[in-house]
């Protein structure tokens, strides 16, 4: 049972990743919520409270600090990263899914994934390394990052990619993100939101519809 301190979003540390829970309803669903570099857990909850006021958010932060920024994988430049971070972190968190499916009493299969730009990019990478454990996702500023992708099969995944229409860094990038994904056989749905590197109204709007169809 959460107590009232857990219900409001108090941080936890007794698992391999920091998190905060933000209690819904029971039928609510639950959004595991991965951040941008550079900011903290709690940037996405006014986000996923836009797309639903009932969902439990569970809001994890990234354990990578470089450059005073924290972020789920160490860059090299904005578009290039170190390999073996992004395979150590991901592995990291496919523990972290499991325990935290333990501990906060809710089933990953029918969760959804809601990443943004770094983060979002963790979530990519855990699906085609670490198969079976995200099942629906979004994906918002996102672009692939693993420099040799296994040959993962994704049937059954839905995701939902958002780029921005003026993301001059991501933005280029997300159609071949979307490809990778479906060559790999999910079922990918793409948009492009009137923005830039950004996210805003338009983001929830459009995961709203996809959640509805996908639901």
């Amino acid at each position: 049972m959460a107590t009232a301190a857990e219900q409001d979003g108090s941080l936890k540390t007794g698992l391999s990743f920091t998190y905060r829970v933000h209690r819904g309803s029971p039928e609510g669903g639950t959004f595991i919520m991965l951040h941008g570099s550079g900011v903290d857990e709690t940037t996405l909850v006014p986000l996923a409270r836009q797309v639903s006021a009932e969902a439990t958010l569970i809001a994890v932060r990234g354990r990578i600090v470089q450059d005073e920024s924290r972020r789920w994988f160490t860059r090299i430049t904005p578009t290039r990263f170190d390999q073996k971070s992004i395979r150590a972190e991901a592995a990291a968190f496919a523990v972290f899914v499991r325990e935290a499916a333990a501990a906060e009493g809710f089933d990953a299969k029918d969760a959804v994934f809601l990443g943004y730009s770094n983060g979002a990019n963790l979530v990519s990478s855990l699906m085609l390394l670490h198969p079976g454990i995200v099942h629906r996702a979004v994906l918002l500023r996102s672009m692939p990052v693993l420099d040799n992708a296994p040959p993962t099969r994704l049937d059954g995944s839905e995701i939902l990619v958002i780029a921005g229409a003026k993301d001059e860094t991501y933005g280029p990038y997300s159609p071949a993100l979307t490809a990778l994904l479906a060559e790999h056989g999910a079922e990918v749905q793409s948009f492009v939101a009137p923005a830039g590197h950004e996210f805003g109204p338009d983001d929830a709007k459009c995961i709203r519809k996809w959640l509805a169809v996908a639901a």
